[in-house]
């Protein structure tokens, strides 16, 4: 075999292998999901966690993520954030994040919804209606709102791109449960705040990865056909 030959030999191994690798690391991923969604379908079908039961580190906060809960409190509006570059439905906007105080004085953060930014003015923020008083808030546990790439440090203020529970809490002066409720809609009443809840699920995307497999798997095969064709069976006939 001459030094060319052994060269396309060498590339046509190298790429099929790492495609096929591809492909099974796309599998993998669609395994993690499926794992995680069963997972997630056994939290929600426990009760709703009660208030003096939720978390007071992280390790515990852990296991209670994707719990449903039914909180009581009141809303510290004054304290609300929206975290910027957030899309709902493919649209820009913001996360609408307040705190809800609870009976014992503690405080969760509590992901409101989705607001529509402002097609002129990025600044420019429609604050929903905030009820005073006691509130029920349903929803589902959940880490702090996922972190977006930061180029100014660490932000302050009612618009940020990302939101630290230590720091806010520090800000508010209050003592925040380590883990945010994503608030869904109750069964009994809608709240007319004007915010868009129809959050992503949190194990989407399976068919994609396996789409994705079948992909790189295909293209591995495609190689290894075009190598043994134009290096084995063409120069032959």
């Amino acid at each position: 075999m001459n030094g060319r030959r052994l060269v396309v030999l060498l590339a046509a191994v190298a790429a099929a292998a790492l495609t096929a690798r591809l492909g099974v690391w796309q599998l993998d991923r669609a395994a993690q999901k499926n794992a995680l969604q069963a997972a997630l379908d056994e939290r929600r079908a426990l009760p709703p966690l009660p208030a003096y039961a939720l978390a007071r580190n992280e390790s515990e906060a852990a296991l209670q993520h994707h719990r449903t809960v039914q909180l009581r409190g009141r809303w510290l509006g004054e304290a609300t954030v929206y975290l910027e570059n957030r899309q709902m439905n493919g649209r820009p906007g913001f996360y609408v994040v307040t705190p809800l105080v609870l009976g014992d004085g503690s405080a969760v953060a509590v992901q409101r919804g989705w607001l529509a930014r402002d097609s002129n003015e990025r600044t420019r923020v429609a604050a929903p209606a905030t009820p005073t008083g006691e509130v029920e808030v349903n929803g589902r546990l959940a880490p702090p709102p996922a972190r977006l790439y930061e180029f100014d440090g660490a932000a302050s203020g009612p618009i940020r791109q990302n939101l630290d529970l230590v720091v806010w809490g520090s800000e508010t002066r209050l003592v925040l449960k380590p883990l945010s409720v994503v608030q869904e809609d109750g069964a009994a009443s809608v709240p007319a705040d004007g915010l868009l809840r129809q959050w992503p699920a949190p194990a989407a995307g399976v068919h994609k990865h396996h789409g994705y497999a079948f992909q790189w798997f295909a293209l591995s095969a495609l190689i290894v056909g075009l190598y043994v064709w134009f290096q084995l069976i063409r120069p032959q006939r």
